[in-house]
């Protein structure tokens, strides 16, 4: 589903960052990673990334005791990428469904980051960005994932969690090794996004404005 630019025009930015977004002193959001600043304001990704999309991962229903008895509420997992180079991972929680939804994915933008990606199989020498660059591992809960390069063609050989944000991420083909109670999707979902966040991580910064 695309996230639309609706709203931005009458947007009033509450942080120094987000104002020089909109005064068009930043125009990439490359160039925030690169100065390490951090992205308070969801329309700031709105700006940026035009194209941003996001798709529901899981809704369940929680309940918390109150002095009036048990209120249940809607627990919402979105992820949001632009399938080049950019993902993100939300959880919200409300009453109504919709705005559940809407929680997560405002949390999901400000927690987007760049991906790395390559193509890091020894089996194929395309160099084209299709895969992960390195074997990177990730961790949420019990839950543990590696993923490992592998050549064009090969797929996404992984569970149905994390096909959805690694293909949000812009990774086509990848292998991948986990452990744990991967059927929680939640856990499964944060492990994922945990091993993306670290390829952008690990990466010297020269290599990150070189684009390796």
């Amino acid at each position: 589903m695309s996230e639309s630019g609706s709203g931005l025009e009458s947007w009033v930015p509450r942080t120094k960052l987000g104002a020089m977004v909109k005064e068009g002193k930043v125009v990439s959001i490359r160039e925030i990673f690169d100065n390490n600043w951090l992205i308070q304001e969801p329309e700031i990704v709105d700006y940026l990334l035009p194209d941003l999309k996001h798709e529901v991962i899981n809704v369940s229903i929680v309940q918390k005791q109150t002095d009036a008895g048990e209120v249940s509420r809607f627990r919402v997992m979105v992820v949001v990428g632009n399938f080049d180079g950019y993902v993100g991972v939300g959880i919200g929680k409300a009453k109504q469904l919709r705005q559940a939804i809407d929680k997560a994915i405002r949390e999901a933008k400000l927690n987007i980051v760049p991906v790395r990606r390559g193509c890091g199989s020894w089996e194929c020498s395309c160099r084209e960005p299709h895969s992960v660059p390195f074997t990177i591992s990730g961790k949420a809960g019990s839950i543990r994932i590696v993923l490992k390069p592998a050549p064009k063609g090969t797929g996404l050989v992984a569970g149905d969690v994390a096909k959805v944000i690694l293909r949000y991420a812009g990774i086509r083909d990848v292998w991948t090794w986990s452990k744990g109670e991967t059927r929680t999707s939640l856990n499964f979902a944060l492990a994922t996004y945990d091993a993306l966040r670290k390829t952008y991580k690990f990466m010297a910064p020269t290599d990150w404005r070189r684009g390796v």
